[in-house]
């Protein structure tokens, strides 16, 4: 997701201090998996064959490093955060820069429906990206239309294309791909996302990447999870 301010140092001083808050109130979880639940049977089962990426454990249940309304697998080495989206935004909320400090809390936080819940990070598997796990209130909208809702906040974005899928445990969902165009770097890249439905609110999973290049390297780790994808 990117964060659309306008110039300024105080800005770029309240960028920096969210992400040091970010930073400070995640619950990690090593890369190898340490922390994690162990593995789902499907993934051990395509990691054997060789037809997918190794997993590092998975997270989601109860004790895991992200307690989410979903459980899903990992890929190994990459490192799962989890946000208190109410306490970051509480201390953007009191930053230095009066209203700028919530808005850029706001903006790094919330997007459409739904609001930042977990950062699994791929730097330590060697790649500049993340997949990133948003959650929403339970209500009556379905998957599609958060998801619509999610591609429409992010803004400069095209050629969308939606389709239906159903994970190996059977849970049935929505999923997108398209292109982001940067203004600011001038540049487009492809990210990809999906949004299921629980009883405890619909949940969006995003992968982006540095560009198209690293999104693609990146790709088997969220197919991982939306494979082993399943309700808590």
């Amino acid at each position: 997701m990117q964060v659309r301010v306008g110039p300024g140092r105080g800005a770029v001083v309240v960028a920096v201090a969210l992400a040091a808050v970010l930073g400070g109130c995640a619950k990690s979880a090593d890369g190898d998996g340490k922390n994690a639940s162990s593995a789902s049977p499907a993934a051990k089962g395509e990691g054997a064959k060789g037809t997918g990426t190794a997993s590092g454990g998975s997270i989601g249940a109860a004790g895991s490093a992200c307690e989410l309304p979903v459980r899903f697998d990992i890929a190994k080495h990459w490192k799962a955060k989890a946000i208190d989206a109410e306490v970051v935004l509480s201390k953007g909320s009191k930053g230095s820069d009066g209203d700028l400090g919530g808005s850029l809390a706001d903006a790094f936080l919330r997007q459409g429906p739904v609001t930042a819940a977990c950062e699994i990070d791929a730097k330590p598997a060697g790649h500049i990206g993340f997949l990133r796990v948003w959650t929403g209130k339970p209500g009556k909208a379905d998957a599609a239309s958060v998801l619509r809702e999610f591609v429409a906040a992010e803004d400069d974005v095209s050629k969308e294309r939606y389709h239906s899928f159903r994970t190996g445990s059977g849970l049935t969902g929505v999923e997108v791909e398209y292109l982001y165009t940067s203004k600011l770097l001038d540049e487009t890249k492809t990210e990809t996302a999906l949004a299921v439905g629980t009883p405890d609110g619909p949940v969006v999973l995003h992968l982006g990447g540095m560009d198209t290049e690293e999104h693609e390297a990146m790709r088997p780790a969220y197919e991982l999870a939306k494979r082993t994808l399943e309700s808590t």
